[in-house]
């Protein structure tokens, strides 16, 4: 296949896709990428990916946005490929948004020439839900902190091995619909799950479980 078949077949998806040569260049951008950040075509391609995005990821650190050199894009052999990963990124506006990007490894064996294709949606919403989450446990916690009596500390069953992770899980800012495909569960067991941890927590909802086992040392 062609570079320009391959750009062209990208124009046919609704992720934003744009593609970065070893060193960061980009040298497509598709009409979704346009229509998501901002940009036209014509405004960055050749430029370096990091010059346009000024990006971030989860960690606050400041990643190269192309190539395999960072550690959270290195080839997978457990899933065949480079695992998806979250940017903060600039728009033309000025503005930011986060992304949850995906990546397609194409070698040109016409050119040598190795491109990373990038398929980008927007996950703003998801990541300010996380955030509100992780501020709600931070305030549910310090309450607990205030009003939880030792006589309440032991729960009234131990918690199983898989409640002990999905509350670890959901204390790290998961959602149960991310929770269910990690632990390859149906979401109707999970909400079983939750349920049971409830009941041997003394607890009514999953924020509450979730401070409560970090208070008792059942989570870390």
């Amino acid at each position: 296949m062609l570079e320009a078949e391959l750009f062209a077949l990208f124009e046919h998806t609704a992720d934003a896709a744009y593609s970065v040569s070893s060193d960061g260049e980009i040298c497509s951008w598709n009409s979704a990428a346009e229509r998501l950040f901002g940009y036209p075509a014509a405004e960055v391609l050749g430029r370096h990916i990091d010059d346009v995005f000024d990006a971030f990821d989860a960690l606050g650190t400041d990643p190269l946005a192309g190539g395999l050199e960072s550690a959270s894009r290195q080839w997978s052999d457990v899933t065949g490929g480079i695992p998806s990963f979250d940017l903060d990124v600039r728009v033309r506006s000025g503005g930011r948004l986060w992304i949850n990007v995906s990546t397609i490894v194409f070698d040109n064996s016409r050119t040598s020439r190795r491109l990373f294709v990038r398929l980008a949606r927007d996950i703003t919403h998801r990541r300010r839900k996380e955030q509100l989450f992780a501020q709600m446990l931070d305030v549910a916690r310090h309450l607990v902190s205030l009003t939880d009596e030792a006589s309440d500390h032991a729960p009234v069953e131990p918690l199983s091995d898989q409640e002990r992770r999905i509350l670890t899980l959901l204390a790290r800012g998961g959602n149960p619909a991310a929770i269910a495909r990690k632990l390859e569960i149906s979401p109707q067991t999970l909400r079983n799950h939750l349920h049971h941890i409830n009941r041997k927590l003394r607890t009514h909802n999953r924020l509450e479980a979730v401070t409560h086992a970090q208070r008792r040392g059942l989570i870390d």
